[in-house]
């Protein structure tokens, strides 16, 4: 049954039961609403990289820190489709593009998104957007581009978020939620761990995005990414079991929810991610780059998942109906 009323001693309770407890349970939520070993790609383009006046401790492209990105603008529409076939000949169901902004002004530039949208989408992807803030009609204009789902994370809990970003408040990610809801893009939104937040904090996130109804159809968990520049980069690498601990809580908590290994995986074991994907886990980015940061590259993905017996997904969600879309499967 979904529910939308957790409270942090119910999430506790379940995060701090034995770990095989909690696995038996996440995988046990998971073969309830999934396919059993079966793994969605998405891959991630940077469409306008760097300058962004937010201050994201986390952010190498914050214009507040020094950290070596080279910024610059939307990039050529032949490039982005070029870069969106490659994805899709490896596999990759999805297509996200990201932009650099506090929030989307009208104008040329987003008129040029909007066109990389479209042309993303004639391929057949699904195609997923994280522009910052935008309004109702932005969010409209998306939608009737082909936007499929729109990525706007809320990073932490309410009460650690403040020693994370001072120019952007929860309230105004909210509002953007609310935004793309009302349009009719599915929601991505998730949150990023090991930043130096508390348990509470943790599971005060998850209890976050589990209040949303409906919960977000894609639940990204990343691991936090430390960037020389940034205030986070001396920060203590998240415990790998602490980190399965918390995507076997999401699957829990959000069972119908796309649980997306995201950032950090450049820097976890194989044994890792495959606790990840036992726990529930039953998505990844794929490619060589998040953005502007490294990431496991197609051989070692496909190294990965052919070791663990495992399949990619084939066809997306948006080309055939949900319940057939998890039985679309890739050799």
């Amino acid at each position: 049954m979904l529910r939308y009323d957790w409270s942090l001693t119910e999430i506790k309770a379940i995060y701090s039961q034995p770990f095989p407890d909690l696995i038996f349970q996440a995988q046990s939520v998971h073969r309830e609403n999934f396919p059993a070993n079966v793994i969605q790609r998405s891959t991630l383009l940077s469409v306008k990289t760097g300058g962004c006046p937010e201050n994201c401790a986390y952010c190498p492209q914050s214009a507040h820190f020094d950290t070596g990105v080279e910024r610059h603008g939307v990039l050529p529409r032949d490039f982005v489709v070029a870069r969106a076939k490659e994805a899709q000949t490896e596999g990759s169901t999805r297509f996200c593009m990201g932009a650099a902004w506090r929030e989307v002004k009208d104008g040329k530039d987003f008129d040029a998104v909007l066109d990389l949208v479209r042309d993303v989408r004639a391929l057949g992807l699904e195609v997923c957007c994280t522009l910052g803030m935008l309004t109702d009609d932005q969010a409209l204009r998306l939608k009737e581009a082909g936007c499929y789902a729109y990525n706007h994370n809320l990073d932490t809990s309410p009460e650690f978020y403040g020693k994370i970003i001072s120019t952007r408040t929860y309230e105004d990610r909210l509002r953007t939620l609310r935004s793309v809801r009302k349009a009719g893009i599915t929601v991505c939104c998730g949150g990023i761990i090991g930043m130096g937040e508390s348990l509470n904090d943790r599971l005060g996130l998850l209890m976050q995005l589990a209040s949303q109804n409906p919960h977000p159809e894609s639940v990204p968990i990343n691991a936090l990414q430390r960037v020389e520049g940034t205030p986070l980069a001396d920060q203590k690498p998240i415990d790998p079991l602490e980190f399965v601990r918390t995507i076997a809580t999401a699957r829990i908590m959000m069972p119908k929810s796309y649980v997306r290994l995201s950032a950090g995986r450049v820097e976890m074991s194989d044994e890792t991610q495959a606790l990840c994907f036992i726990a529930g886990a039953n998505s990844i980015f794929a490619g060589e780059k998040l953005l502007t940061q490294s990431n496991p590259g197609e051989d070692r993905d496909r190294a990965l998942i052919n070791k663990l017996g495992m399949r990619f997904v084939e066809v997306s969600a948006v080309e055939k109906p949900h319940k057939d879309t998890h039985m679309l499967i890739a050799n």
